[in-house]
């Protein structure tokens, strides 16, 4: 494969640490397959590359051209139109030992550019998600391993590994983990943050 054409040199050493990466992206973003920049920088962008490899992995190509000591320079080329597809996580063994976040999730999709979110949730045995409203979008939740309840406005539905449970927006429910806790996987629609309405009491 012949090298990338440079297009252009982006110099982010005036830049503000927290402009630095979204105007690289921009710049990436901006690029036809075949093309590249050179990314002139006053280190080495480590955690940049590791960002392309969530990203694009598989879809650029990132060549040193200045290693130090003062001045980095890297050729940044697009390979590929858009990012590839590819396998994210094993399931089966995902967050295994890992601390939950505030929300119980263990896993999150990645990605800086999509479309959906997505979530790996465990809840420790007999814990639970408090009753709720859901967001205005619809949620397809895959129950990964353990057992336990959702909980809705009418009803109780038994949760077991290999369910597959519609969430419809703006839907009452409440979680509750079975004696072995439980772990499933949510796939919505992206949305800014996700909030909880609490359910008025009856």
């Amino acid at each position: 494969m012949s090298a990338p054409k440079v297009v252009a040199e982006l110099d982010v050493r005036q830049l503000r640490k927290p402009d630095k990466h979204p105007a690289i992206f921009a710049r990436y973003d901006a690029l036809a397959v075949g093309e590249s920049f050179t990314l002139v920088n006053n280190h080495y962008p480590r955690h940049l590359r590791d960002e392309f490899e969530v990203e694009f992995p598989g879809g650029y190509s990132w060549d040193v051209e200045t290693d130090g000591p003062t001045v980095w320079r890297v050729r940044i080329g697009r390979t590929a139109s858009t990012a590839l597809p590819r396998v994210l996580t094993d399931t089966t063994a995902a967050a295994a030992g890992t601390e939950s976040d505030p929300t119980g999730a263990v896993w999150t999709l990645p990605m800086r550019q999509r479309d959906l979110d997505s979530n790996i949730i465990r809840l420790a045995p007999d814990a639970g998600i408090d009753a709720h409203r859901g967001p205005d979008l619809d949620v397809l939740i895959h129950i990964l391993d353990g057992s336990g309840t959702l909980t809705t406005e009418n009803s109780t539905v038994e949760l077991a590994p290999g369910s597959l449970v519609w969430l419809p927006r703006r839907s009452e429910r409440a979680f509750r983990a079975g004696p072995n806790g439980l772990r499933y996987l949510t796939v919505h629609r992206r949305r800014q943050a996700l909030t909880l309405d609490p359910t008025p009491s009856r």
